[in-house]
């Protein structure tokens, strides 16, 4: 019997072994698509506590600690002390067995603490104390985590509205891993929400631009893409139910507009074809930056309205027919492609059912321009553990390159969800280690060795020009 997380963990073969240890390992990280608190990084933040740094934020651990029946006030409560948040997810850990939680808890503990015990209701305290005392010491605080897991690069996800202070401040301070904006402009595209308006008018107070027309919005968010350009954005993200291809025209728009500023009740087409025209335009900004785009899609969001409107509240799969999502996203991507203006595309699904789709589609719109231009985004959100990751590589090695993929991001608020990289490298060799063993792909070192280090490292540094 293998014992739990050894150094061998998830490989299966003297192979993956090599793989892992000798080249996976190695390779810094990039995380271009992450949630991390800017600030915190600008002012090398001191945790207080790892409840601060664990639960602050952890959405997944919440999910986890409501369904084994802890109260909120032990989750996001403000009259419960760090411990005892700490003490309920101590007790949750148990019941986590086959959820990735179990996995991301101890690689955490173990590769930024040292701590190799099992979290229970027995090691709580101890554990407890143990990650308090090492948090007070300076390799510790947020940048001094950074550096412990050789982080190269990360991109945060911000408003056009973010005046990008703390990443002018990190990169002035001569900090050696690079922060960087992404554009992420779904509240300007959210034309169906109580705040769209209001939202629109701060939009051109930091834009400088008196917005009363639609081209008046295009032109604000030029401006602040100019302006995340020059603060080193080279990517943009968007959070998507689903993609839109309903027909639009200029006067159509602008009178769709018009309407949400003042207030009016847009129907479902109107909404729809708002955030066609929308997605178009940002698109075309994108390619004209020379950006690559994300486009995360499948998410129905704010299910609980009691929780979202007290929290936050998680959410969950889309049901929309894979079909006419599949025809929606050929004929926007096309779209763009047909004027020239189709940019470096990330297409990540919340459906796993969607993979082979999102795979073939890559195919559909490669041009020769440059290595792996359309890429099937890692596994994303409830995707993102150990089958949902291993999925979509197979689904990308059947109908693509996986040698040319872009590889792992943590998509994390969490200054300790770097092993999420490591998760990731040991899945790939191990994926690859068993195909070697079994004959499947020939014992070729070099390219075996090339592959994981580029997958792991490379293929982002040149694909995002970092």
């Amino acid at each position: 019997m293998k014992q739990f997380m050894d150094e061998d963990f998830l490989l299966e073969t003297q192979t993956a072994q090599d793989l892992y240890h000798n080249h996976a390992a190695k390779m810094p990280i990039i995380d271009y698509h992450c949630h991390l608190n800017p600030e915190m990084v600008a002012n090398d933040h001191q945790f207080k506590s790892i409840t601060e740094l664990w639960l602050g934020g952890d959405h997944y651990k919440w999910r986890a600690m409501r369904t084994n029946g802890v109260d909120e006030r032990y989750i996001t409560g403000k009259d419960t002390s760090d411990w005892e948040k700490f003490e309920k997810w101590a007790e949750t850990v148990p019941y986590t067995f086959r959820n990735p939680l179990y996995h991301w808890t101890h690689l955490e503990l173990k590769t930024a603490f040292g701590i190799t015990k099992l979290l229970s209701p027995k090691t709580a305290r101890e554990i407890f104390d143990e990650c308090n005392e090492k948090l007070q010491q300076p390799a510790f605080t947020a940048r001094g985590l950074m550096r412990l897991y050789h982080v190269d690069t990360v991109c945060t996800t911000d408003d056009p509205i973010d005046d990008l202070r703390y990443h002018k401040q990190t990169r002035e301070s001569g900090f050696e891993v690079k922060m960087l904006p992404a554009w992420r402009p779904d509240r300007a595209m959210n034309i169906e929400k109580s705040d769209y308006a209001s939202y629109i008018e701060k939009l051109g107070e930091v834009a400088g631009v008196n917005i009363t027309h639609f081209n008046d919005m295009v032109d604000a968010l030029q401006k602040r893409h100019d302006y995340f350009h020059a603060n080193g954005s080279r990517l943009s993200d968007h959070g998507l139910e689903e993609f839109y291809d309903d027909p639009y025209t200029d006067s159509q728009i602008e009178t769709i507009f018009e309407k949400a500023m003042r207030g009016q009740i847009l129907s479902a087409l109107e909404i729809r074809q708002y955030k066609h025209c929308f997605l178009r335009l940002c698109g075309e900004m994108d390619h004209a930056s020379g950006w690559a785009q994300q486009y995360h899609y499948g998410a129905i969001r704010d299910n609980n309205t009691y929780m979202f409107n007290r929290i936050g509240a998680d959410t969950g799969f889309d049901s929309i027919g894979e079909f006419n999502t599949a025809k929606a996203m050929s004929h926007f991507l096309d779209e763009l492609n047909q004027e020239g203006k189709l940019t470096k595309t990330i297409l990540y699904t919340l459906n796993p059912c969607a993979n082979e789709m999102i795979a073939t589609m890559l195919g559909n719109f490669q041009d020769g321009s440059c290595p792996g231009k359309i890429q099937f985004g890692s596994g994303w959100w409830f995707n993102d553990q150990l089958d949902g990751m291993t999925k979509q590589m197979n689904a990308l090695s059947v109908l693509g390159l996986l040698s040319r993929f872009v590889g792992m991001l943590t998509d994390s608020r969490s200054f300790v969800s770097y092993p999420r990289h490591e998760y990731f490298r040991r899945l790939l060799c191990n994926l690859l280690g068993n195909d070697v063993e079994k004959g499947l792909l020939p014992d070729d070192k070099e390219s075996l060795y090339r592959m994981v280090e580029d997958i792991s490292y490379n293929n982002a540094k040149n694909y995002f020009g970092f």
